[in-house]
């Protein structure tokens, strides 16, 4: 039975012995004090039914919380577990993590170096080339100079 229904019980139980005893003091022949009596022990029988009806629902809910209770206990236990399980997986992952980006970043500063050291000799290999090619064209230049001015002095000497 359910809620409404234990509810619904309880309150047709109570109007119903209401209207009864009612109904018997209107009809009955009886003297006042009889009817009293009466009266009083309907309203007694009707609050016995009522406090009967109120233990059994009362019973009813107790079983029935009781039954669930370690049903509950059980799926919060294994709830606890799952969430300690993902904590942990969660911290290897963080600590996986961290090593991953600090054996990254040791590569990446290798790498910068290695670039690093690679552009200085290639520049200092460059600066040595275009030391030489001015060498040269410096050579160069000066022996058209002289030959410039070989043929200068030439053309001015009288044969």
């Amino acid at each position: 039975m359910g809620k409404k229904g234990v509810l619904g019980f309880f309150v047709g139980s109570v109007v119903g012995a209401s209207i009864g005893a009612v109904a018997g003091l209107m009809l009955a022949p009886r003297t006042g004090a009889e009817s009293r009596a009466m009266a009083s022990d309907i309203i007694n029988d009707a609050f016995d039914s009522a406090t009967d009806s109120y233990e059994r629902g009362s019973r009813v809910v107790s079983e029935k919380i009781g039954s669930v209770r370690p049903n509950v206990n059980v799926t919060s236990d294994e709830l606890r577990a799952k969430v300690d399980l993902a904590r942990e997986r969660m911290d290897q992952l963080r600590s996986s993590l961290s090593d991953t980006v600090s054996n990254a970043s040791d590569q990446v500063a290798d790498a910068a170096a290695a670039v690093t050291e690679t552009v200085t000799g290639a520049v200092a290999d460059a600066a040595d080339e275009a030391s030489e090619a001015v060498e040269v064209e410096v050579e160069e230049v000066a022996e058209d100079v002289v030959d410039a001015v070989e043929d200068a002095t030439d053309d001015e000497k009288p044969l």
